[in-house]
């Protein structure tokens, strides 16, 4: 079976057993704060699991794309290196949400592994959870009883485990149960003989190896650590798509299927070199492009462009590790990744269609993050070389390993792994002080310490926001909260008319009607489909109905806001072409923000039109009608869904004019175009590579921008003597200006030739060296360097230090001869940082032959050339 056939058997089954099969969801997470990625299938699902929300349905498949490099699933020290990690992967599943339990589950993940795969029977083995007496947990006796009716050979097929390996949990607090996985031994059958199978389970062994763990969630986690029975249990199960691949195709490597050959067969044809499969670094490297590549353009493709923060890092990390392995072992010295993102769109156009349809705009993101690294990495590796040849210890030290970070981009694994292929380690705690001091950040200033909910009263919260901004309603659970140092309050109502962040909206803020006190909403976010209220302060008690007040004003501007988002995006794709896509967006009360694809910048007379479109738009006052409909209906209605966006089979339409705007959108909007009054685009700039980003304002706010110009403008004339072309007048003085600055520069030339004559005449002869030094009076630091120059060609074997006090300010520059710097051992920059810079309280550098530094203590430049001489 091919891989395709495989991941189509698996969603067929289920499907036959009453399952709904559902789409995944984006690999990057949003409105969860917990994750930056999905790493498992249940993530999507995880609302229903806590109970925020009641399922649609009861029984569920997919196959879902996950990323593990992060955190507690840190997986990318492995991967390329052995032949069964990965970053990105595929995990098939099905879920229950208080249907059918333990039994069904073991049932039909044997029927699918035996029946429709065809895995011998006696090559499986089952772990079961052996119970937890520190915990008063239980053995599954209910796995335990279904797995022996089934096993041929229960007595050797069936292996205990304990809480570390059959027990799962969500996190510190949260669902959580007993697990049961299916184990496959891969191993000939001489060596079956000698060692039985059941002895290798979990003791990580690259034959028998774990494809399907089914959880049995029936507990929820306290912040205490006890442990609750949950009202209705669920089954949550998955099984990596790659290693089920390579078992069924009969692999001893997960890179020998069809999901990964294509990639590597056309790294091969590229680079002109063939993957043989072993351990060598040539076949690593091989191993990390076909891997990495997926992990970099799915990430993409849902949303998530590279930068040098939280998410955007992780994959900017992962490119790199890519590019330094083809560069390195592959010696390939130009962009590949990018040249490989078709041929991995073509591969998944049916599975994950987003990448085929993005596939010009991802393959320009990784080029010129490819390209940037590329400039960096050949200087970077050369510096590397030089920290490994004179390390002590065997360490790298944590200041060596930032400024490979900080200088040459070197992430701190790539720093690690370099490290230990040449026998080497990091200081990892010096690496890590270096960027707290450097970033000034703390990873606890970003911690929330929450306390258990106190739970009011048990339901789901209901968002009434879109047609009322006040409603009377009943706290379900509040939670105390620690972030940053202070203390705050989290509230769930079950009713509520603020609206959480999200789709680049912001939350509304407003006020709680709490018996006789007024509590301020500060802010409302999401936690998955949890709408949670942010308070400084929360009553002790409560009871009873309270009012729910939404800052109307507010509102009522982020709304004028998002509804010229939507009217801006038609416009750009009118003017810049249709191959214009949202990649993120910002509305808030006061302007917004709206980054797209295009890979150029937007001319002045672009901008001019599209300004001119919305504006049109708003004069016609168009209404904005919003309608629910079945998501095919709205895509047939030429509705635009954003990439990375998680869209239910209901969705929301928002429709400015049906031949102008249709797009899906979940926020807020006016009634029509004409309560915008006017729109101005403030600012144009370039995001990442292929993202172009805009800055506008409407209503009120652009009343006050324009009027703002327009004042700015009258103080310009006033100064300007109120011309009548004022642009006329500017362009005149900066002609003026130049011809004033080449006037200046030739009267500073001549000047500095007298002072250059008169150095010449203070020349000194100290153990056979000509020196010069000298407290100078020039315009600029600059002049100094000039002079060292200068002197070079009018002295033979000379040494020359020139010093100016520019308003309190030392400068200080230092020439010296090669042949000086050969005969008499002497380092211009070594002199500047060792003896001046302490002097006059500062800092500089440069080459051998000359080097400059400034500093704070001006007084102190006699002494300077005094050291010099000395030296001499």
């Amino acid at each position: 079976m091919t891989a395709s056939e495989i991941r189509q058997a698996f969603l067929d089954f289920f499907q036959s057993k009453g399952h709904t099969i559902v789409p995944s969801a984006p690999i990057v997470v949003k409105d969860d704060p917990t994750l930056m990625f999905t790493n498992a299938g249940m993530n999507q699902f995880k609302d229903y699991f806590l109970g925020n929300k009641k399922s649609p349905y009861s029984r569920v498949a997919d196959t879902q794309k996950c990323l593990r490099v992060s955190g507690k699933h840190n997986d990318l020290e492995e991967v390329g290196v052995d032949t069964y990690h990965h970053t990105m992967f595929e995990m098939l599943g099905n879920w229950s949400f208080g249907d059918y339990f333990k039994n069904e589950a073991i049932e039909w993940s044997w029927e699918l592994l035996t029946k429709v795969y065809k895995i011998p029977t006696d090559r499986l083995y089952a772990t079961v959870f052996e119970g937890d007496e520190k915990e008063k947990l239980p053995a599954s006796t209910i796995a335990l009883a279904k797995w022996k009716e089934i096993l041929p050979d229960p007595f050797t097929q069936i292996v205990f485990g304990n809480k570390k390996d059959n027990f799962w949990e969500m996190g510190d607090t949260g669902p959580c149960g007993p697990c049961s996985e299916i184990h496959v031994d891969l191993r000939p059958e001489e060596e079956r003989k000698k060692i039985p199978g059941h002895q290798l389970v979990n003791k990580d062994h690259p034959q028998v190896i774990e494809i399907w763990n089914n959880v049995f969630i029936q507990y929820n986690r306290k912040k205490d650590g006890s442990l609750e029975p949950l009202p209705a249990t669920h089954v949550d199960t998955g099984m990596g798509l790659e290693r089920l691949v390579r078992v069924l195709q009969g692999k001893t490597s997960n890179y020998d299927t069809d999901i990964f050959s294509g990639t590597i067969e056309a790294t091969g044809n590229i680079v002109k070199k063939k993957y043989t499969g072993g351990d060598d670094k040539e076949s690593v490297a091989f191993r990390v492009i076909a891997d990495h590549l997926r992990a970099i353009s799915f990430t993409i493709a849902d949303g998530q462009l590279p930068s040098n923060t939280g998410a955007g890092y992780v994959i900017r990390r992962i490119l790199r590790r890519a590019v330094r392995y083809y560069y390195s072992y592959l010696d390939y010295k130009h962009p590949l990744l990018t040249q490989l993102v078709p041929v991995l769109a073509k591969q998944f156009e049916n599975v994950f269609p987003e990448l085929q349809q993005q596939v010009d705009f991802v393959s320009k993101v990784v080029k010129e993050e490819e390209e940037a690294f590329l400039r960096t990495l050949d200087k970077g590796l050369k510096r590397i070389d030089d920290i490994i040849k004179t390390a002590s210890s065997k360490i790298i030290a944590g200041k060596d390993a930032f400024e490979l970070y900080d200088t040459f981009g070197f992430p701190i694994d790539l720093t690690r792994l370099i490290a230990s292929e040449n026998g080497l380690s990091v200081d990892e705690k010096g690496f890590e002080a270096e960027m707290q001091q450097q970033k000034s950040r703390s990873r606890a200033a970003t911690t929330v310490d929450a306390e258990d909910w106190v739970v009011l009263k048990e339901g789901s919260n209901q968002f009434v926001g879109y047609d009322s901004l006040e409603t009377k309603a009943s706290v379900l659970k509040y939670r105390k909260v620690k972030a940053k140092g202070k203390e705050a309050y989290q509230v769930v109502l079950d009713t509520t008319p603020f609206y959480a962040e999200s789709g680049g909206q912001v939350g509304d803020k407003g006020w709680l009607q709490i018996g006789s006190e007024t509590v301020e909403v500060t802010d409302t976010k999401k936690d998955n489909d949890l709408i949670i209220h942010f308070t400084e302060r929360f009553p002790e008690e409560v009871s009873g109905e309270i009012i729910a007040k939404v800052d109307a004003v507010k509102r009522k501007n982020t709304a004028l806001h998002h509804s010229a988002t939507h009217l801006l995006h038609a416009a750009l794709r009118k003017v810049l072409g249709t191959h214009v896509a949202q990649k993120g967006s910002l509305v808030n009360e006061k302007h917004l923000r709206f980054d797209f694809s295009h890979f150029a910048k937007v001319t002045d007379e672009e901008i001019v039109k599209i300004e001119a479109i919305v504006n049109e738009k708003i004069r016609e006052n168009i209404p904005v009608v919003i309608k629910s409909l079945p998501k095919d209906e709205a895509l047939k209605l030429g509705a635009m869904a954003l990439f990375g966006e998680k869209y239910g089979d209901v969705v929301r339409v928002v429709i400015i004019d049906p031949s102008y705007s249709v797009e899906l959108c979940g926020g807020t909007h006016v009634g029509s175009t004409g309560e915008l009054g006017l729109f101005k685009l403030t600012s144009e700039s370039a995001v990442a590579a292929g993202v172009r980003r805009v800055e506008a304002v409407c209503g009120k706010q652009a009343e006050e921008y324009v009027n703002e110009n327009l004042l700015l403008l009258d103080k310009l004339k006033e100064a300007l003597k109120n011309p009548k072309d004022i642009q006329k007048a500017i362009e005149n003085l900066q002609v003026e200006n130049a011809e004033l600055k080449k006037h200046l520069e030739a009267m500073e030339a001549r000047q500095l030739v007298a002072i250059r004559n008169e150095l010449l005449q203070k020349d000194e002869i100290i153990n056979g060296v000509n020196f010069v030094g000298d407290i100078i009076e020039v315009s600029s630091a600059d002049a100094l360097k000039k002079l060292c120059y200068d002197l070079k060609n009018h002295l033979r074997d000379h040494v020359a230090v020139l010093c100016v006090n520019l308003g309190g300010k030392p400068f200080v520059a230092v020439g010296i001869s090669e042949t000086v710097v050969t005969a008499k051992n002497l380092d211009a920059g070594k002199i500047i940082k060792e003896t001046i810079a302490p002097l006059i309280k500062g800092g500089g550098g440069g080459q051998k032959t000359l080097a400059t530094a400034g500093g704070q203590d001006a007084g102190k430049l006699g002494e300077v050339i005094e050291a010099v001489k000395k030296l001499l």
